[in-house]
């Protein structure tokens, strides 16, 4: 019998053509899997030559899917959610000698908030298990979940693609801080005397800090812009400047509790109603039953969630 040409066919090389399929850039798929540009290349080419189709095509300066790839597509994501469903059932996981490296997606504020808690139990429960902080770009988080580049996102992401599998942790409100003795306490129960201030308003971004636009637009309508000290797209930076200027600034609850005291700042609660931001860990249903990817999920839950629990989806 003659031998099939796709028993050369690998799942690494599916994984490539389906990261490629989702990207549409060569240089984005080798950034996403952690290769070289001429890894991805050829693979495409091999791939090219077993599919007999050229599957990505040049238009303009991007690249687009052929109409075999896009036929191709659901199955590819069908197979390899199989294969990956076949490993998750037959490999154990134990956290005391693993030395798996986990990417968690979290913002600036995420890294302050999740990563010190998380890396002290760590220590004590899976001491050779690694954390690789995975920085907010210009991809969807549903692109970094799907291709593994990370194993969480943790955080407050009301964009995020609705079937990413989620489970809350928590809500979150606001505090004002400013550098000890800039203000009176008592004074800033006033909402005139807390507009008339110096303030750093925090942007926010189309990824990272989405959820913060309401309290972007309500600091915004009762602060004149005279009063607007700086503007600038990250919280920590935010109050990094409060501790050195008479700045006042906005900040999430929990954020704002933690670094107060290193910092040296007064903490208090705004004179306006603010939305609170409801924070949850996002994964993809590529990895919902890989072993390893239940025990972290497990501890972040345990670290940060709520006590009472509600169901992932």
């Amino acid at each position: 019998m003659a031998k099939s040409a796709f028993d050369e066919l690998s799942l690494k090389d599916l994984r490539i053509l389906q990261v490629l399929l989702r990207e549409c850039s060569i240089t984005r798929a080798a950034q996403v899997l952690e290769t070289t540009q001429p890894v991805v290349s050829k693979t495409l080419a091999y791939l090219r030559g077993q599919f007999a189709d050229l599957l990505l095509v040049r238009k303009g300066h991007a690249m687009q899917p052929t109409a075999k790839a896009v036929e191709l597509a659901p199955q590819l994501r069908k197979l390899l959610d199989t294969a990956d469903d076949l490993q998750a059932d037959t490999q154990a996981f134990d956290p005391a000698t693993s030395d798996r490296q986990f990417g968690l997606l979290v913002t600036d504020v995420g890294m302050v908030r999740f990563l010190p808690p998380l890396l002290a139990r760590l220590a004590k429960a899976a001491p050779r298990v690694r954390i690789r902080a995975v920085p907010l770009g210009a991809w969807q988080i549903e692109s970094k979940l799907e291709s593994g580049e990370a194993d969480l996102a943790l955080g407050s992401f009301p964009k995020a693609a609705p079937h990413l599998r989620r489970q809350r942790l928590y809500a979150d409100g606001y505090l004002s801080v400013v550098r000890r003795g800039v203000v009176r306490m008592r004074d800033m129960r006033a909402l005139d005397a807390f507009a008339a201030q110096r303030h750093i308003l925090v942007t926010a971004s189309e990824t990272g800090h989405a959820a913060h636009s309401q309290l972007q637009r309500a600091l915004a309508a009762k602060i004149a812009p005279s009063n607007i000290l700086l503007h600038v797209p990250s919280f920590v930076a935010a109050a990094v400047v409060a501790s050195q200027t008479d700045g006042i600034a906005t900040l999430p609850e929990n954020l704002a509790v933690s670094i107060t005291r290193p910092l040296g700042l007064d903490s208090f609660r705004p004179p306006l109603t603010l939305p609170r931001i409801e924070i949850a860990q996002y994964w993809h249903e590529r990895f919902h039953r890989d072993a390893a990817h239940r025990w972290l999920r497990a501890v972040t839950f345990e670290l940060f969630g709520e006590r009472q629990r509600g169901a992932s989806r």
